[in-house]
């Protein structure tokens, strides 16, 4: 493994001479670098080079009339917005991590906001991209940032969760929203997993602005309790914020509190403040973490899929039984009002009969995802370990026509190789 650190575009050259020399020499990447985690070098079949772009950390064009602006790859996101802060402008795709906007990108990632605001995929309006031969690409056009096009292929949405198997992006033009006037968040608890998601289901059937709707099982409230020193209920629990002015943002409240009631949520405890609102999101974002504490010594293993938002319900009820009948330590967490979640599983990496069960349940629960017409993953992306799953997803013919995209591309197999296909 070779690592080259790249400090501004002007060495994007090494990229061609990496690639366009007559040298099969594989790259690996992407990651969503973030400064909690650092840097850390990527897993790859093959070996190869890996560029680190975290010093291409410069935020080239700010928009404001526009709602846009342009970033390298080594911007994360609470550095833009942070250097929003005083715009009424902010980017809202957050997946947890502060992790770097353009690796967000490539990793088609997403987050808590997405049911308000959309995924990373719905806020990317151009990309430049070096392809594997060294050429330079801006896959909307050089310097254009429209809300709308029907010119031609739509070459964003196709490098946008590419994985790095396509090409290396160097800058992403992104599409920045109007920062809420108002901010509330609440807890609810309910008595069955059953109860939680059906909550969530009627929010947003009723058309409720929910800004964030996350779910808890029992297991990861008990985890955020002791780990970050919360004080909530242990039982199924949604996590929700809202976004709007003080009237509009009575409604939302007036309307959910109905609508969790008649499921039977109690406890319900709302956070206006923002240092309660802090502490209560921290709680979610170190969810990971809280999760890992529960079997000190072992590795966490997640795995996600996403499903039509009516049948979440049920697809949640069975991971639950699956995870009991697994015999395996584990929680659920996700983005319900997407219809996206989490299994964390805790596992013993010298346990080999126990890692073949952690297998299988991600498996299982990829093919019950399926089953329901979901997708395999809705945020972690296929990599390595779901290959098999995506050509259950796509079908013989849709992983014919992403291969011939790859093979036009990057003839060589030098980008990320043996990921996605």
């Amino acid at each position: 493994m070779c690592l080259l650190l790249l400090q501004s575009y002007n060495n994007m050259g090494t990229m061609s001479r990496c690639t366009g020399a007559n040298l099969r020499t594989p790259w690996c990447g992407p990651r969503m670098w973030s400064k909690s985690a650092s840097w850390q070098p990527c897993a790859t079949a093959k070996g190869g080079v890996c560029f680190n772009l975290t010093h291409m950390d410069r935020i080239l064009a700010l928009n404001t009339e526009d709602f846009s602006v342009v970033v390298e790859p080594g911007v994360t996101r609470k550095a833009l917005n942070t250097h929003l802060r005083d715009s009424g402008l902010w980017f809202p795709v957050d997946p947890g991590a502060d992790a770097s906007l353009c690796g967000m990108a490539a990793t088609g990632a997403s987050g808590t906001n997405a049911v308000r605001y959309g995924t990373i995929r719905d806020n990317v309006l151009n990309l430049e991209v070096v392809l594997p031969g060294g050429q330079l690409l801006h896959t909307a056009g050089q310097g254009r940032h429209y809300r709308k096009s029907a010119a031609g292929y739509n070459l964003t949405g196709l490098f946008v969760g590419s994985e790095g198997t396509l090409g290396l992006i160097t800058a992403a033009t992104l599409r920045l929203h109007p920062a809420p006037e108002t901010t509330v968040a609440a807890t609810c608890a309910f008595p069955s997993v059953q109860a939680a998601v059906d909550s969530t289901v009627h929010i947003l059937q009723a058309a409720v602005p929910v800004a964030r709707i996350e779910f808890l099982d029992e297991v990861m409230m008990d985890a955020c309790n002791r780990h970050s020193k919360l004080d909530c209920r242990v039982a199924p629990t949604l996590f929700l914020e809202f976004h709007g002015s003080e009237q509009a943002l009575g409604e939302q409240v007036q309307r959910t509190e109905e609508i969790t009631q008649s499921n039977g949520a109690f406890h319900f405890s709302w956070a206006k403040e923002a240092e309660e609102r802090s502490q209560l999101w921290a709680a979610r974002h170190n969810a990971w973490y809280a999760a890992l504490a529960l079997r000190p010594g072992c590795k966490g293993y997640a795995t996600d899929v996403c499903v039509p938002i009516s049948r979440l319900p049920e697809i949640l009820v069975q991971a639950k039984e699956d995870l009991k009948a697994s015999g395996l330590t584990g929680t659920i967490v996700g983005h319900v009002g997407d219809g996206n979640f989490h299994c964390i599983l805790l596992v013993d990496p010298e346990d080999t009969e126990e890692l073949r069960r952690v297998e299988a349940f991600a498996q299982q629960l990829g093919r019950r995802a399926l089953a329901l017409h979901g997708t395999c993953t809705g945020e972690h992306g296929i990599g390595l370990g779901k290959r098999q799953l995506l050509q259950e997803e796509v079908g013989a013919v849709g992983i014919e026509t992403m291969r011939q995209l790859k093979a036009t591309l990057d003839p060589r197999g030098l980008m990320n190789p043996g990921k996605v296909l």
